[in-house]
């Protein structure tokens, strides 16, 4: 399985930005889907994931309400979007896949070790 991300960038602060999680080598319906943010100097954390059975979704934290995550299988492609930024959100960010059947438990973290399948990332900057 492969995983490529793409649509960082730069953003103001309260602007917006998507990002592509693109899989091949898989199919969605077979892997749950996380993406993680890795800020300078701080672990890799993981925000937000998708289940591949039903498409069933969790978020953690201070992203709630803010940031989404959605999903097209005919695309093989699962998206972040992310509205309100704010220089807290600046980091690397990541997609995974994990095949574990607790990799996308509602209400409870989305943990790295959980996840076998990375992306290599990709940069969000948000400033003035």
């Amino acid at each position: 399985l492969q995983i490529v991300e793409s649509g960082g960038g730069l953003v103001q602060p309260g602007g917006s930005l998507r990002l592509s999680c693109a899989l091949s080598g898989g199919t969605l319906d077979r892997y749950a889907i996380g993406w993680f943010r890795q800020a300078p100097g701080k672990e890799r954390e993981g925000i937000l994931c998708a289940n591949g059975n039903d498409g069933s979704t969790n978020s953690t934290g201070s992203v709630k309400g803010r940031f989404t995550i959605s999903r097209n299988p005919a695309k093989n492609t699962v998206y972040l979007q992310m509205n309100n930024l704010q220089p807290e959100n600046t980091g690397v960010y990541y997609c995974a896949a994990g095949t574990e059947e607790d990799g996308c438990v509602i209400g409870a973290g989305i943990q790295v070790v959980k996840y076998d399948y990375w992306g290599q990332g990709t940069q969000v900057t948000v400033s003035l």
